[in-house]
């Protein structure tokens, strides 16, 4: 609602809340971020379980912000291609994506993992009725501190959401402001991830940093390419003075 909220402000600050299209890639956006969200953890709800039915699979399996970032994108893409709406429109959904996951990394905090263990000053301690009320902590039960990894994340988001609102003016290209946030939010997330206690999956990463090592070279790369085809370019012809 947050994020909501934010789009709509900025549309009204456009003047584009006339537009119903640009509603209707948020309805697309919220579809395929649910189906994301869930896709992204079913399967490992699947492999883990001891009888494992789809049913359970999607009322037991949690979901992803990072799966439900990608599906929010390809749903906001397909409604596009679906309204034939050819104006970039990152520019608009970045900002709000990034406060609207800050607001929602509340709930994680208030009811998972907080992150591993942690000598550094600000670790925090669960009791022991909130440690039981956790799932899958078993290291919130030692009464040892542990990384508030969620705070960490929405610190970060809203000084990234501000950043965002500071660049959007002064981008070059219109719409590139969205995958400057997946790029950065990626980027932390992959780091963040070490602190979190997730589970491993392959040598020493979490299923979330294997999907964001390509993920985010690839937009790296994409912004390296963009970069040398504007250094590149043909610098346009003096005009000569009548």
């Amino acid at each position: 609602m947050v994020a909501i909220g934010v789009f709509a402000f900025d549309l009204r600050r456009r003047g584009l809340s006339h537009d119903s299209r640009l509603w209707w890639m948020v309805y697309g956006a919220l579809v395929g971020g649910a189906i994301g969200a869930k896709v992204a953890t079913v399967w490992r709800y699947v492999v883990v379980a001891d009888d494992p039915t789809l049913v359970g699979a999607l009322v037991d399996g949690g979901k992803s912000v990072v799966g439900g970032l990608a599906g929010a994108y390809l749903g906001a893409i397909v409604t596009k291609r679906l309204l034939r709406y050819r104006r970039p429109t990152g520019d608009l959904f970045a900002p709000a994506v990034a406060i609207g996951i800050a607001v929602g990394r509340i709930g994680c905090f208030l009811t998972e993992q907080p992150g591993t263990p942690t000598s550094l000053p600000w670790g925090i301690r669960l009791d022991p009725e909130a440690a039981t009320a956790v799932p899958n902590c078993p290291q919130c039960l030692t009464g040892l501190p542990l990384h508030p990894s969620f705070l960490y994340e929405i610190v970060f988001l809203v000084v990234l959401f501000m950043a965002l609102r500071w660049l959007r003016p002064r981008m070059s290209v219109e719409g590139e402001l969205f995958k400057v946030f997946l790029v950065m939010y990626g980027t932390f997330r992959f780091f963040v991830e070490f602190v979190r206690g997730n589970e491993v999956m392959w040598n020493g990463l979490s299923g979330t940093q294997l999907f964001l090592i390509p993920s985010v070279s690839l937009l790296i790369l994409y912004f390296v390419q963009t970069l040398a085809r504007g250094s590149n370019a043909p610098e346009p012809a003096s005009v000569p003075a009548s």
